[in-house]
């Protein structure tokens, strides 16, 4: 599965993936076998940590 490469793009895509579908990041991953670290960069970069707590990105 391809993830947007545009970061703010990416952070809508996968907050709405977590909000929907998935319990956590991890799943998230699993489930679609993305390397969750290139998604945790990517949004970094733009200012974004991921919270458990929240299950998605802040």
């Amino acid at each position: 599965m391809a993830i947007p490469n545009d970061p703010v793009i990416l952070l809508s895509y996968v907050n709405t993936q977590l909000r929907d579908k998935y319990p956590s990041l991890d799943e998230f991953g699993k489930s679609n076998s993305i390397d969750i670290s290139e998604i945790k960069n990517k949004l970094s970069a733009i200012g974004y940590e991921y919270s458990a707590e929240l299950n998605r990105f802040i």
